[in-house]
């Protein structure tokens, strides 16, 4: 019967040390996701009002952070880069 995991405190030095830049790194990669995921959300927001402008502007601004989170380890490379040619080719059909 699986129950909740109780958590042991941990042991060594280093073990312990290992923890606290867990929980800092963990800090640092919520904020860069939720910023990650604002920027979408301003390019989702666009594309349901239909505004191509705004959702070019939107995607251009959106697109560094995508990125930016990328290259820090929060998503990988290739969810980065497949999220920015979904959206653009959402943004493309506006117009047509």
């Amino acid at each position: 019967m699986a129950g909740p995991q109780t958590k042991k405190p941990t042991r060594t030095k280093s073990a312990r040390k290992a923890t606290r830049k867990i929980a800092r790194r963990t800090e640092v990669n919520k904020a860069r996701r939720s910023r990650m995921r604002t920027s979408l959300r301003r390019v989702e927001a666009a594309i349901a009002s239909g505004d191509k402008a705004a959702a070019l502007e939107a995607l251009t601004a959106a697109e560094p952070s995508l990125f930016r989170a990328a290259r820090h380890g929060v998503i990988h490379k290739n969810a980065a880069s497949r999220k920015v040619s979904r959206l653009t080719h959402r943004i493309a059909k506006l117009g047509a």
